[in-house]
């Protein structure tokens, strides 16, 4: 069977405690690039997510001086530590996970984390997505924008991003498709993906299953088998790759 050689990207903005379609992304890639240089959206998943309490979904926010932030990219973002939110966030991951199958394994780090003084909104979620993709097996590169020399804005920088990085596959999240001009990425030699992600359902404490929680809900629960339940169902690395080729 003959070889199919290609190289793939994948982008995104720091995400506070990601959902499992980011990690797809990511593990089908061969450079995943923290994209701590675009603007910070209010009210996104750049500051807050969701976990699984008493049979709902609650939502985990870090509190930010956003005053501004039209102009502000997510690297300057500082945490507004005038609000005591890390024991909030901790003690309620505590309390709703604590009798995880898993929570033992991976509860010191966090805990940790929320021991720590943060002012960066980027360095806080970088250190955890370090983490999650060690904890994860995930061997890929992660490159902070914030610390290269990437130009341009929306389209023409993620074609920058992929070129630089000598790639010729660019994965966008399924809301790319509203926005990606795919006859420029096409022009510049760059296939645009656009991930289609079936959510798997695995073991949760509720009854009824709650999809598109924290990374943090599937590892405490599934612990080592985690990233196995994240790619099942969905498009490997070869697949894209032929994908591609075709």
């Amino acid at each position: 069977m003959k070889e199919v050689i290609g190289m793939i990207v994948t982008a995104h903005q720091p995400a506070y405690l990601p959902w499992l379609g980011l990690f797809h992304k990511i593990a089908i890639s061969d450079y995943y690039v923290y994209l701590d240089t675009v603007q910070f959206e209010k009210n996104s998943f750049i500051n807050r997510n969701k976990l699984v309490s008493d049979q709902e979904a609650i939502w985990l926010t870090v509190p930010v001086h956003h005053k501004g932030h039209f102009e502000t990219s997510i690297s300057d973002i500082q945490i507004n530590n005038n609000l005591k939110w890390k024991k909030k966030h901790w003690l309620s991951i505590y309390y709703n996970y604590k009798s995880s199958r898993y929570f033992d394994k991976y509860s010191p780090f966090i805990e940790e984390v929320y021991s720590r003084e943060w002012d960066s909104l980027a360095d806080l979620n970088y250190e955890m997505m370090k983490w999650y993709l060690n904890v994860l097996r995930i061997n890929v590169p992660i490159i902070r924008a914030s610390e290269q020399s990437f130009i341009g804005q929306k389209n023409e920088l993620l074609i920058n991003i992929t070129k630089q990085l000598n790639s010729d596959i660019f994965i966008f999240g399924s809301l790319g498709e509203n926005y990606a001009d795919r006859e420029l990425f096409y022009q510049s030699g760059i296939y645009p993906y656009f991930q289609k992600y079936n959510h798997p359902i695995y073991t949760q404490q509720n009854q009824n299953f709650l999809p598109y929680m924290s990374v943090l809900d599937l590892l405490f629960n599934e612990g080592p088998d985690a990233l196995n339940i994240i790619l099942k169902g969905n498009i490997s690395k070869n697949e894209l790759l032929k994908k591609r080729s075709d």
